[in-house]
């Protein structure tokens, strides 16, 4: 075929975003021969949009330079702009600001008016914004918006409504922020802005989504995206801390496998080049994933990762640890992690979940129930519904465990509607194992019978083998070895106990407080009816657990 038509026909493979087709054909014509400044701009970009970043950069860089040796200063400047921003998002911060310091000096020594000082702007008002200056970066959006209308600049029109709704929320103006962030998506899904800003503009929506507690919106444009890429050959436009949020996304709809396969793709893309600190995040999502599934020597594995990446390894480690029985160590944990974050409502609501499931197993009804209306107070000051629902579950698991069961249903039921329209079905399945356990202990074993059918179906459907452990016990039934409802822990002191020894022994047997003792021996006594250690020792030997 003639160079001429080869050349036509990968213009016209990337015209029509077949990626993959435009970086493989102009790649073999640039190794025949020298493409022009607009043909490596366009072999960068291909190979940027497939996910080849350092030949992006390479593409780019050359084409910039044939840019500059034919007086197109304003393409220039952009192409110096998309490497820095590409270099940034991969964790090159010092190359990236080089890039970005070139197209500054290339506008000024131009007098021209150019959109490209828009761009450079939008640089420097999304640094002002990372350095914690909400407010001054939403003057510089401001500005950069007024440059983009005045251009008539499609990408740079959705980059700034962007930036101005990231501002809005960081400073508290969540309703007002959000409806800017649609707006710039919704530039996005029309087709109206480039692949590459597109990529941008989705990841920073899901990261501010998942910031304020908006997962349904997340989801919603997460869907609309994913229609959009489809028409797209080989498209690649997640990078760095999207990845992971998409994995998360992924989980909450019940996709484990897919948000599995992300997770890996993220550790991967994440690792080159090294000291990424998002990679951290990519490890913990990873070993989120495999103790819900009860691959827990790999879930501890993963969590190392995320540690030794300078990721924090809590709630999720404490859960683990309560998944493997040893409640002291998930209480000791949870605890430290709850009160580190006294003066942090966004991680507090994080982590006071974990921390009710965690001392409410460790006997610590009083403050389950504290925490829980904290998060309820959370949840009504943020106002989204995934939180919410978040609040509603513990709120219900407080109730049960409090002998309060009728309300404890009424919560646990506001809570499973909420799952199901936030569609969550592993969340909303545990909350159906709680329902099952409060009918049946208001003697309604039918319903108790449906719930817990319900939820073991959905379990088995995701491969959560720990739960599937959980609802293979009848509700209302205590699990084997397990007599008087006793938890595994309460077992272990109510032996020591038996024995005669006294709670300062038994602490120290089992490396715990005599606070913890005297808890776990107040929740033996209430659940086996007995007001003396000589009852429950009674009770002991009568069901030999001595």
């Amino acid at each position: 075929m003639h160079t001429s038509v080869e050349l036509e026909q990968a213009r016209e493979s990337y015209s029509r975003r077949a990626w993959r087709d435009a970086y493989d054909e102009l790649s073999a014509l640039d190794e025949r021969r020298s493409l022009d400044a607009a043909d490596l701009h366009r072999l960068g970009m291909a190979a940027y949009l497939i996910g080849r970043d350092d030949d992006a950069v390479a593409g780019l860089e050359r084409a910039h330079r044939a840019f500059q040796a034919d007086g197109e200063v304003g393409r220039a400047v952009r192409c110096a702009f998309w490497i820095g921003m590409t270099l940034f998002l991969r964790g090159r911060h010092a190359e990236g600001g080089g890039w970005l310091g070139r197209a500054q000096h290339l506008l000024e020594e131009d007098s021209q008016a150019r959109v490209e000082s828009g761009y450079l702007l939008l640089a420097g008002a999304l640094q002002t914004l990372e350095a914690g200056d909400p407010g001054a970066a939403s003057e510089m959006f401001g500005a950069v918006s007024q440059i983009a209308d005045r251009f008539d600049d499609p990408d740079l029109v959705a980059l700034s409504r962007l930036g101005l709704g990231q501002a809005m929320v960081a400073q508290g103006e969540v309703r007002r922020g959000v409806a800017m962030l649609d707006e710039a998506m919704l530039a996005v899904t029309t087709g109206d802005v480039s692949p590459i800003a597109a990529g941008i503009v989705y990841c920073a929506l899901v990261i501010t989504c998942r910031r304020i507690f908006d997962l349904r919106r997340a989801q919603e444009w997460t869907a609309a995206l994913s229609r959009w890429c489809a028409t797209q050959q080989d498209l690649k436009p997640y990078r760095g801390q999207c990845l992971v949020h998409r994995s998360e996304l992924m989980q909450l709809r019940g996709e484990w496998a897919e948000a599995m396969d992300e997770a890996r793709q993220a550790c991967a893309h994440l690792a080159d080049p090294p000291g990424d600190p998002v990679l951290g995040m990519a490890h913990y999502q990873s070993a989120e994933l495999l103790r819900l599934r009860g691959q827990f020597a790999q879930a501890e594995q993963a969590y190392r990762r995320a540690g030794d990446s300078g990721h924090p390894v809590q709630p999720g480690l404490a859960l683990l640890r309560l998944a493997q029985g040893r409640v002291d160590d998930a209480e000791a944990a949870v605890r430290r992690v709850v009160a580190e974050a006294e003066d942090d409502r966004l991680k507090r609501s994080h982590v006071l979940a974990a921390f009710i499931e965690i001392v409410l197993a460790a006997g610590d009804s009083d403050g389950a129930r504290s925490a829980a209306a904290e998060l309820t107070r959370l949840a009504t000051d943020f106002g989204a519904p995934y939180l919410w629902a978040v609040a509603a579950s513990a709120r219900g698991r407080v109730e049960l465990a409090d002998g309060d069961v009728r309300t404890a249903y009424q919560s646990l039921r506001s809570a499973w509607t909420a799952w199901q329209e936030i569609n969550a079905p592993y969340e909303a399945a545990r909350v159906r194992l709680l329902m099952a356990e409060a009918c049946d202990r208001l003697a309604d074993h039918d319903s108790a019978r449906v719930e817990l059918d319900a939820a073991r179906r959905v379990f088995e459907r995701l491969g959560a083998a720990p739960a599937l452990i959980q609802a293979a016990t009848p509700p209302g039934r205590p699990p084997p070895g397990a007599p008087g409802g006793l938890t595994p822990r309460e077992v272990d002191v109510l032996r020591l106990v038996a024995t005669g020894a006294t709670s300062r022994a038994v602490a120290d047997r089992l490396t715990i407080s005599e606070k913890t003792v005297a808890r776990h021996l107040s929740n033996i006594f209430a659940k086996l009816g007995v007001t003396s250690r000589a009852a429950a020792t009674a009770f002991a030997y009568q069901h030999e657990l001595v």
